[in-house]
């Protein structure tokens, strides 16, 4: 058994997956160009056949820069986590994993099944002590300085209670100080309204518990908050349930790629539309990459001892060299460190936060005070 390699402390190295996106490696190789152009102290181990990469790399001239992690199989996304946990070991995603659990390198991304994904990554790198359930967090163009809000969870579990939700609170308002350098948060919690009757019971006590944690958690907690928010700047991090936010999350995907392509028609539905568009093209750009879901893609698995990244299934090739960027960003501020400080804290936080929110709300506690 060879000993574990350890991360180069002189460049940083992100561990990819080649392969189960739905463009195929060379997209992925494609998006490793632009980003490797762009940075050059990062490098990358790349995974999947080796017989199928080495000459894309080659064709790329990426050669020297990134090495080649070979692994024969690819994790499909038909594929149950189940069957993925029992038959992975020699799959690409797998093998990705592996380089981060290993040392080897920083970060892991991958385009492929995510439901694969962070089963396989629950098991290898195993969830950071005080998290009950993992989140996938994403970037939200918004009216912010950063450009972005964060929201949680985009995905990972369709369930969430109200501890739940108090740890991605701090989980979220950890993500957006080292991921968009926001000194102190402001923490919403999403809603069918913004009024305090409103919403499920374990919203309702999510609700206070957030509030009360607030100050020891160092953020600033908002309140409710409403779809119209996701994108507003009253909030750095909107939290709520899997189910719920990524239903908000293909929504808004959707929702942007209609805007762009009804866009696009209306500036060329005649001669005079496509004057118009050629004196407003700087602008139209701008609104482009502002609302082009691509520019943000990649979804944070928090929780986890260890940062990994989703890709998009479809990205394609800028789509892929933003995950990276992302990927490279969160290695460069040493996130995985802070993020397990926060959450190492997180759950006595909730325990003590709970026990005051019990305190007071219990007459014979007020009596005695």
């Amino acid at each position: 058994m060879t000993e574990a390699k350890t991360v180069d402390q002189t460049a940083t190295v992100l561990s990819v997956d080649a392969m189960g996106g739905d463009k195929g490696p060379a997209t992925v190789v494609a998006g490793l160009s632009k980003f490797l152009s762009a940075t050059p102290d990062a490098s990358v181990i790349l995974h999947g056949p080796e017989s199928e990469l080495k000459p894309l790399l080659a064709k790329k001239g990426l050669s020297d820069r990134v090495r080649i992690g070979d692994a024969p199989e690819v994790v499909k996304m038909t594929d149950k986590p189940s069957h993925v946990l029992r038959h992975g070991k020699k799959t690409s995603m797998w093998s990705t994993i592996e380089a981060v659990r290993n040392g080897e390198a920083a970060v892991a991304v991958s385009c492929g099944n995510t439901g694969g994904l962070m089963a396989m990554s629950m098991l290898r790198l195993r969830k950071a002590d005080g998290v009950n359930r993992p989140a996938i967090a994403c970037l939200w163009p918004s009216r912010n300085p950063a450009g972005f809000n964060v929201m949680l969870d985009a995905g990972a579990d369709i369930r969430a209670d109200q501890d739940d939700l108090l740890t991605y609170a701090m989980m979220g308002a950890s993500y957006a100080r080292n991921g968009l350098g926001i000194k102190r948060p402001r923490i919403g919690l999403l809603n069918v309204g913004t009024e305090e009757h409103k919403g499920r019971a374990e919203l309702k006590v999510a609700h206070e518990l957030i509030g009360i944690a607030a100050d020891r958690g160092d953020f600033d907690y908002i309140g409710f908050v409403e779809g119209g928010d996701l994108p507003s700047d009253r909030v750095d991090v909107i939290v709520t349930d899997g189910f719920t936010g990524n239903v908000a999350l293909k929504t808004g995907e959707g929702t942007a790629t209609l805007i762009s392509g009804l866009l696009r028609a209306s500036l060329k539905s005649n001669p005079l539309a496509m004057l118009g568009g050629l004196f407003a093209m700087g602008s139209l750009k701008r609104l482009r990459q502002r609302i082009d879901p691509r520019t943000v893609n990649g979804g944070v698995f928090l929780g986890l001892n260890q940062t990994v990244i989703k890709s998009h299934g479809s990205a394609d090739a800028t789509g892929v060299a933003a995950a990276l960027n992302l990927a490279y960003r969160l290695a460069q501020s040493g996130f995985s460190d802070k993020l397990a400080a926060r959450v190492a804290s997180a759950a006595a936080l909730a325990q003590d936060t709970a026990q005051e929110a019990d305190q007071s709300n219990d007459p014979d506690s007020k009596k005695a005070g």
